[in-house]
């Protein structure tokens, strides 16, 4: 009972603003956007709501964490699922977050693809040339630092299957803060692998968790140098975050 409920209730907060923003998005630019705020203002929250009420779920985000952060700063992390997004919309809802993010993300995704466009997401291309890629991270770095909004990137650039950590990739992360002058928040979670299909979702759903923290803020890397380190040391802090959470 409790699993149409939840199908119920997902249909309500989910599928309808879906479904609107995909019609809005050709007609009204405005609309679209006021849509999309919605989306990630109310939605965000209310989904994290629905599986605590209906499959106690817990969205654990660590609030002493964000204390050490400045007002503005530019976030990288660990990935694991599409759910990624809105979990960090939920944990930082007082701030308007830009995502970087694979191109295929903005056609036919249902909730994610107009938000991700309307909203000037970063929307890096897999195939082309890697100019191309490297000035699209540019423009948004500058943009982001204009409007006051919260840059995140997955340096793993794609998500992890098994929760485990992939390589962490400097191109994009070095190009990004070049772009952006912004210090550097280090956060980690667990949890979006055990829900990244559907398979898994009827699995593992039931008294799940999704963990969220803030480990370490950096000053605004200088030169090279300082970017290598704050991504190797990232890597560590983060593998050593999800040890942690996995022991209790």
């Amino acid at each position: 009972m409790t699993s149409v409920i939840t199908l119920f209730c997902f249909i309500q907060v989910v599928l309808l603003p879906a479904i609107a923003n995909i019609f809005a998005y050709p007609v009204s630019k405005p609309l679209c956007m006021c849509i999309s705020n919605y989306i990630v203002r109310v939605c965000a929250h209310r989904i994290f709501t629905i599986l605590s009420a209906y499959k106690q779920f817990r969205f654990i985000g660590d609030e002493e964490s964000k204390k050490m952060l400045p007002e503005h700063f530019l976030i990288i992390s660990n990935h694991q699922s599409l759910i990624d997004i809105p979990l960090y919309m939920n944990y930082f809802r007082d701030k308007e977050l830009r995502f970087v993010a694979k191109a295929e993300l903005g056609r036919h995704v249902p909730l994610v693809s107009e938000m991700l466009r309307v909203q000037e997401h970063c929307m890096i291309p897999r195939k082309g040339s890697p100019s191309i890629a490297m000035k699209t991270l540019d423009s948004f770095g500058k943009r982001a630092v204009e409007r006051g909004q919260i840059p995140v990137l997955f340096p793993e650039g794609t998500r992890s299957k098994d929760g485990e950590l992939g390589t962490f990739y400097a191109a994009g992360f070095r190009r990004l803060t070049d772009a952006a002058h912004l210090p550097v928040a280090v956060c980690a979670l667990d949890g979006g692998w055990r829900i990244n299909n559907l398979k898994n979702i009827m699995i593992n759903l039931y008294r799940g968790s999704y963990r969220v923290k803030v480990l370490k803020v950096y000053p605004a890397p200088q030169n090279k140098e300082e970017q290598v380190a704050i991504l190797d040391e990232a890597k560590q802090l983060i593998s050593d975050q999800l040890k942690a959470w996995r022991s209790l």
